[in-house]
């Protein structure tokens, strides 16, 4: 089973056990993890899903989108080289362990 660790923005961490095939954001917002909204349920139509991505785990990510890399300009807290929207990667046999750190808001 993948595991997804969050960090909160204040140190505080969780482990998830997520289902393959999940996107990071739906397993936040499934789980009550604080600092995922998720606000546009995971269509790419919103950045408030955004996470700092742990560089060990950034060449097991898709590439970033066109769309992705848009959204990205628009996030409430300054976007990082390793910003991500969570809703867009999965866990999959590939990413069976990743760990995200949350930004200090998203709105």
């Amino acid at each position: 089973m993948p595991k997804v660790t969050f960090t909160a923005f204040d140190g505080a961490t969780t482990v998830i056990d997520g289902e393959t095939g999940d996107s990071v954001m739906i397993t936040a917002v499934r789980n009550g993890v604080a600092g995922i909204v998720g606000e546009c349920g995971g269509v790419l139509s919103c950045a408030t899903c955004h996470v700092l991505v742990d560089e060990s785990c950034l060449e097991k990510l898709p590439p970033v989108s066109d769309l992705e890399d848009e959204m990205l300009e628009g996030t409430a807290v300054d976007r990082e080289p390793n910003s991500r929207l969570s809703c867009q990667f999965r866990l999959s046999e590939e990413l069976d362990d990743v760990a995200v750190t949350l930004p200090e808001y998203q709105v």
